[in-house]
């Protein structure tokens, strides 16, 4: 990558099945956003820390750099991430 901007850590609670979690993880892809894939429905521990940092217990939650997003918001994600 070209660009010398550091990304903040992005993480994104999601189960397998979920379609919002697979576009969200998509979009990263698309642009460029290396981010860490927590399954919360194998990883019980994953699960609670997902509910303690955002209140809920639905996915997708994507963090990013500390700032919690829940579900799939474009517009929140692009503008924690600078984009």
């Amino acid at each position: 990558m070209a660009d010398t901007k550091l990304q903040p850590h992005v993480i994104v609670f999601s189960t397998p099945t979920c379609s919002f979690c697979n576009m969200a993880k998509k979009y990263f892809r698309e642009k460029g956003i290396t981010f860490r894939d927590v399954d919360v429905s194998r990883d019980a521990g994953a699960a609670r820390v997902m509910i303690r940092r955002s209140g809920q217990q639905g996915v997708p939650v994507i963090d990013i750099g500390g700032k919690i997003v829940v579900g799939f918001d474009r517009g929140k994600i692009d503008k924690y991430l600078g984009l």
